[in-house]
């Protein structure tokens, strides 16, 4: 590891960390028995929102906070440095813009920021964009009197004259409701607390259905009010009890009917109703089976059904008729391919749009329904193309957005009777950004088990392979969500100082297909780690980076992937950022307690079987940390996270120093007033970009120290 040029790897001699206490917790299962010594630092929602710390909060806040400070002394040599980057990456976001408006029910809505403000003014204009701007919300005044607040489910209702909206501002996503008469600019009394922040308007202008969320934060009611009435005497339309899957609501895209769907990561099943009718009762479309995989969506007299039905395993697309909506009736409409997978669907009067991903890159088929076909061509070799805004049913208009790792996000429209486009903007990149200063390429690494793992990777032109330039790796690999090669301007301040940045499309993703989410989870989970570590090596391999300039980066679910190649390949790594990390997976898996747990015990098991707890264990982070070396690491994480705990970090931290045997920076910083998403300003959160860039820089030599570091 590449340590002489990072004040950090002195100053980590120098500096004493915290050194919380250790407190032994037994837990047994199984016939094992495992003792977590800072146990201790878990705290429940009512310790953490209560007025007044009890004395187990009143610790934690302490641990946190002089976590805090040790980072700060630990960057100090940083500080002119960390703003520097910070105003950069700022600086390069146009202060002053507007989204594209789209057009939905005779209004154009679009999103505006001015300068000077971290939030978004919500407008819309009637039949012309030529027509007087309206104000729907002005985000920076709801926000003055909050450290942190989010807007979500921004919903119109059918005559256009109310705005519901839901309001976060703890950053547990957890929202309010509120409605605002869009004709007066009065506010309803009507206030609904503990939702998901949505809801699906009835076509009479004066019923919604909204989702609410249990002691777990797991989406499981699903209730009926009316405006004007009270929030107790909303009726509870719809329980979901098996605590293995969640609820929620919409409307389909025909504004015929409104839907209530319940999902688990492989099952999944609907009711439907007219939307006239808002007091009647739901129907169901299919009953859920284990391993049926399904979501809907309505046109004419067809309901169209994106499916794995009949071992679908890419999926299908099916159509079946409004009264005969059991899957015995459903008609294949485009079949099953083997090396296609089919993601989603779009529904318009004249045609049909589906998102198939080929070879790990995501395409665009335009179909008409007479059959006629044709894809909408790109030139990139590596990119992201996706369907935008498209609440129109009747429209020959096709709304999509496109990005690489070269060419800012763009969005387009698209003709699809004439295959004409229009660029309708292109993000700005403020300061001169020309694309051509940047190449991208997309290569592949060969797995343990002979698998090639796609890369996509970016870097400055005139960069030379011969394992001169630090590379930064980034991975996720879990879900089945695919990490598409996309532009960041952010990422420029790495590009711009020598770095190269790369994308490990590894499996627990699915940008190769469904095999690939099912080859990267449960009892194939190494598979993520592995994957990962193979496209470290493929790098080093050839020239683009050395064995001493190579760092890693994920969060969340990333994060976790983080924890095991930290254990598994330390010495592959110069430093590593770990952001919100998923690090204690036996633990939290086990805890039924805790958001998202038991919904998630088809991507990572059920540790109450043996098995799965042994399988577990072998891999997570925090249960595999060892008496030995360790590369440089700062972890990031939020005291309200909602999806994963601030205390499996914390925890992590004060096991690794407690455990190491080296001397290199481990370093935490902790949001207090923010949870898994960082800060809600615009641009607030860059100013944890900014820590972690710099971070690396350091390591790599390439920072700007302070005098007084």
């Amino acid at each position: 590891m590449n340590t002489s040029e990072s004040l950090m790897f002195e100053k980590s001699k120098s500096i004493s960390a915290p050194s919380p206490k250790k407190e032994a917790h037994e837990m047994t299962m199984h016939g094992d028995m495992r003792t977590d010594n800072y146990y201790w630092m878990k705290l429940s929602d009512e310790q953490k929102n209560a007025k007044k710390p009890d004395g187990q909060t009143q610790e934690v806040l302490d641990y946190l906070n002089a976590e805090n400070a040790y980072t700060d002394k630990m960057t100090s040599h940083l500080s002119n440095f960390k703003d520097k980057l910070y105003e950069e990456i700022v600086g390069r976001i146009a202060q002053t813009d507007m989204s594209v408006p789209y057009l939905f029910n005779g209004y154009y809505y679009k999103t505006k920021y001015e300068e000077g403000n971290e939030y978004p003014f919500y407008l819309r204009q009637k039949g012309s964009l030529s027509a007087k701007e309206e104000l729907l919300l002005d985000v920076n005044a709801l926000a003055k009197d909050y450290e942190y607040y989010q807007v979500a489910g921004r919903s119109v209702s059918p005559d256009n004259k109310i705005l519901a909206y839901g309001e976060d501002t703890l950053s547990r996503r957890i929202y309010t409701l509120r409605f605002k008469n869009l004709e007066s600019g009065e506010y309803y009394d009507d206030v609904i607390e503990n939702t998901t922040g949505g809801v699906t308007w009835a076509n009479d202008n004066k019923t919604v259905f909204y989702t609410r969320k249990d002691d777990a934060l797991r989406s499981y009611k699903i209730f009926r009010h009316v405006l004007g009435t009270s929030a107790a005497q909303d009726k509870e339309i719809y329980h979901e009890k098996d605590e293995t899957f969640s609820t929620f609501v919409y409307k389909t895209k025909s504004q015929k009917f409104l839907v209530i769907g319940s999902y688990a990561t492989l099952s999944q099943e609907y009711r439907y109703l007219d939307a006239d009718d808002p007091m009647g009762e739901f129907k169901m479309f299919q009953k859920r089976e284990r391993n049926l995989e399904y979501g809907i969506d309505h046109k004419g007299d067809q309901w169209y059904v994106r499916t794995n039905k009949d071992g679908a395993k890419n999926f299908k697309l099916m159509s079946t008729s409004l009264d005969k909506t059991a899957k015995e009736n459903w008609k294949d409409y485009i079949a099953h391919r083997e090396d296609v997978l089919f993601e989603s669907f779009d529904l318009f009067n004249k045609f049909l749009v589906l998102s198939e991903r080929h070879q790990g890159i995501t395409k665009l088929k335009v179909k008409e329904w007479d059959g006629k076909e044709h894809f909408i061509e790109f030139d990139e070799e590596a990119y992201l193309a996706y369907t935008s805004a498209n609440p129109e049913f009747d429209t020959e208009t096709l709304r999509f957005g496109f990005t690489s790792l070269t060419v800012p996000n763009s969005t387009f429209d698209y003709n699809m009777t004439t295959k004409s486009r229009e660029l309708m903007k292109q993000q700005e990149v403020v300061g001169g950004f020309n694309s051509d200063d940047y190449v991208s390429e997309r290569v592949f690494a060969t797995a343990d088990d002979g698998t090639k793992i796609p890369i996509s990777l970016v870097y400055k032109k005139g960069m030379k392979k011969d394992g001169s330039a630090p590379f930064l790796l980034y991975g996720y690999g879990s879900y089945g969500n695919s990490m598409d090669p996309y532009f960041s301007s952010v990422r420029l301040s790495l590009l711009d100082r020598g770095f190269g940045y790369a994308i490990a499309h590894i499996r627990g993703g699915e940008e190769m297909g469904r095999y690939w989410y099912e080859e990267g989870k449960l009892f194939n989970k190494i598979n993520t780690f592995t994957d990962f570590i193979a496209c470290g090596k493929h790098l080093v391999n050839n020239k683009y980076v050395s064995e001493d300039q190579l760092y890693a980066m994920g969060g969340s679910a990333g994060g976790l992937l983080m924890g095991a190649v930290y254990n598994m390949e330390p010495d592959m790594w110069n430093g590593l950022v770990s952001a919100v990390p998923f690090v204690d997976v036996v633990t939290t898996m086990l805890d039924e307690t805790i958001p998202l747990t038991t919904g998630e015990y088809d991507e990572w098991g059920n540790p109450n079987n043996k098995e799965y707890y042994e399988y577990i264990k072998s891999y997570s982070p925090y249960d595999n940390v060892e008496a030995k070396d360790y590369p440089a690491m700062l972890v990031t994480t939020g005291y309200h996270d909602s999806q994963v705990q601030y205390w499996e970090p914390a925890k992590w931290v004060a096991k690794l120093r407690e455990m190491k045997t080296d001397q290199n920076p481990l370093i935490i910083h902790c949001e207090m007033g923010a949870g898994h998403g960082g800060k809600s300003g615009r641009f607030e959160r860059y100013k944890n970009t900014a820590l972690e860039y710099a971070f690396f820089l350091d390591l790599a030599g390439k920072s700007e120290v302070d005098n007084k570091g």
